[in-house]
Parts: C-alpha cells; structure tokens; sequence
C-alpha cells in the first residue's frame, strides 16, 4: 500500500497513481556582484517565473554580502533566495539555473570570481544526491551566510537534508559581512 495522505479517504495516494508526478520544494540561491546586480537578480527571477512546471512561491529580502572564498578581492554580492516548488527532476532544474546565468552571460574563467550571476540549485525537496554534474543539497549550502539568512528570513523552518534546521546551522556561520538591504526589493 502507498503512504497514506490524511486528505485521501482511503489511504491512496492519488497523486502517484494518477501519474503525476510529485510536487517537491526547491531553493535556489541567486548572487550577483558585477553590473546592475538588482535588475540581474529581478531578471533570474522572472525567468524561474516563466520556466513550465515550476512555481516560484517567495523571495527573500536582498542582501548585501562581502565575497567568500579564495578570491575576496572583488566586489560585495546582492543575494536572494527563492523558494519554489516544482515537479522537475533536480537535473533538469540545474540545467535551468546554469541556462539562465548563461542568459546574462555569466562566465567561469575564475572559479569563484566576480560574475553577473550565480543560481545555485540549493534543495530540492529531501533529495540527497552525489554525482559529477549534481550535489544535492548544494555542498556548501549549510556554511555560507548568504544562502542561511535569507533563507531563514521567509522560511523559519527551513532545513537543509543531512545538515539540519537552518535555524540551528546559523549560529556557527559567520554573518558578520550580510547586511540587509530594504531599500532594494525583488517583485515576485
């Protein structure tokens, strides 16, 4: 027998056997630190808007946050998280978020360098997977303070799979270089 819903008189998951495939949360995190960061960031999300079988359900406020990494030397990030659901397999979705960056011609010659835009696939749904092209959740998700507080900001129950609730990783993050900005906002 499939698992139960409580809105399913019977106990069937209708869903499943219908055929559909099932509706998964997704957090993406969007950065941008070259250029007019704000419109890179407004344009990253109405492309999430307009991708078929995903629906974007909230924007985090926009942060101001000093680069991570081996290559500091470059200018503070505008980052936002957002949270969709979708029933795309998490490669596709991947795909989506590197077309998009491609789109405002995000280029990868530094690796952790300056860029018109970043969209990283965070979490999709509870799935942990490990393979050359994906690593979900994103791997280094639960340490960085500009994926946790903005997440935390519109999901307090946020968890990240195998790291645990966003809530308790923020504490051990350092935040001191994320700012908030309120004078900046996203339309949804």
């Amino acid at each position: 027998m499939t698992d139960f819903h409580p809105n399913a008189p019977l106990g069937i998951d209708v869903d499943t056997l219908s055929g559909m495939l099932p509706l998964r949360p997704v957090v993406f995190s969007i950065g941008s630190n070259l250029g007019d960061r704000l419109a890179f960031l407004q344009g990253a999300v109405d492309l999430l808007r307009m991708t078929p079988a995903l629906t974007v359900t909230d924007v985090s406020p926009v942060f101001e946050t000093a680069p991570v990494g081996e290559v500091i030397d470059q200018p503070d990030f505008l980052n936002i998280v957002v949270l969709a659901e979708s029933t795309l397999a998490s490669l596709v979705l991947l795909e989506r978020a590197q077309a998009i960056e491609t789109n405002f011609r995000r280029t990868r010659e530094i690796p952790g360098g300056a860029r018109t835009l970043d969209v990283d696939l965070v979490t999709v749904g509870d799935r942990v997977k490990n393979t050359p092209v994906l690593t979900l959740p994103h791997p280094r998700a639960h340490q960085r303070a500009f994926v946790l507080v903005p997440w935390l900001a519109i999901d307090p129950g946020a968890a990240i799979p195998g790291r645990g609730p966003v809530a308790d990783l923020l504490p051990v993050t350092q935040t001191s270089g994320v700012r908030r900005r309120d004078d900046l906002t996203i339309d949804l």
